[in-house]
């Protein structure tokens, strides 16, 4: 199993969350962060000034099976990307085990 973290962009939410149900990734969990990163530049839009290091972002956290850790970064990659700085990151690293409280079942059966 793993455990995949995404940071992407407020704006892409939706279509991000549209592409996990299109792959049947129906459960993850997400919270809004605020984070600093490499750009140190200044972007204009409408106007007004605004630094791209301290903008608002999505964090998700998706646990798959091992078979569908391609299938689910492909879609993150996806439906996330806008082409310019700021589009976010992903993490992936192993999950040991899992558990589901009400049932006791484990491992990817505890996933479904």
């Amino acid at each position: 199993m793993k455990k995949i973290e995404a940071i992407i962009r407020k704006s892409k939410f939706d279509e991000v969350k549209d592409a996990l149900h299109q792959i049947e990734v129906n459960f993850f969990s997400y919270w809004d962060v605020t984070g600093v990163g490499h750009e140190k530049q200044g972007h204009v839009y409408r106007g007004v000034s605004y630094s791209t290091s301290d903008i608002q972002r999505r964090f998700l956290s998706i646990i798959v099976s091992d078979p569908f850790l391609e299938i689910t970064v492909d879609a993150l990659i996806k439906s996330a990307y806008t082409g310019v700085v700021g589009d976010g990151k992903i993490f992936v690293s192993d999950i040991i085990e899992s558990y589901r409280i009400r049932t006791g079942e484990k491992g990817s059966d505890a996933l479904k």
